[in-house]
């Protein structure tokens, strides 16, 4: 039996950069006519926080361990942290002096139960999937009601 293959495409915006920020997510099975979308706003963050929640996000999803996931991303602070195992060397230096640690700690927990590969792709540039987890993140950022980032409001965060 093989392993099902899952793409998740991801988007985080924020608006003021801190400010009212929201993911977007796509969730597509392949070979299956599976796809999901998420998306969620928050009143004051940052654009890569809201980057890197997006993957989180879609990782939990899953529900099989082990499932291979290629993740789609216009964020090369997340890319390149996970690609260039920059993620790794800040987690054996305890997230010393790192933004977001709190995200990369839970992210960190997730992506060990899978088979993770990742894939920057340029922003705004006709990718249906990417322009759709924008559209999603950024009228998540939009919506009344936002929900509080507790930790970044706190202090401490990026």
């Amino acid at each position: 039996m093989s392993t099902p293959q899952v793409h998740i495409y991801t988007d985080g915006a924020a608006k003021g950069n801190p400010g009212p920020g929201g993911y977007g997510v796509v969730l597509e099975w392949v070979g299956k006519p599976y796809r999901k979308e998420l998306s969620a706003g928050f009143r004051h963050t940052t654009n890569n926080r809201m980057e890197l929640l997006a993957v989180i996000v879609g990782l939990e999803q899953l529900k099989n361990p082990n499932t291979s996931v290629l993740v789609v991303s216009d964020s090369k602070y997340v890319v390149d942290a996970v690609t260039k195992n920059w993620v790794l060397g800040w987690e054996k230096k305890g997230f010393a002096g790192k933004k977001n640690p709190d995200l990369w700690k839970r992210f960190l927990l997730i992506y060990r139960q899978h088979h993770v590969t990742f894939q920057w792709i340029k922003g705004h540039n006709n990718h249906p999937q990417n322009e759709r987890c924008d559209a999603l993140a950024v009228a998540a950022s939009l919506q009344k009601d936002l929900i509080v980032d507790t930790e970044y409001e706190k202090g401490g965060m990026e």
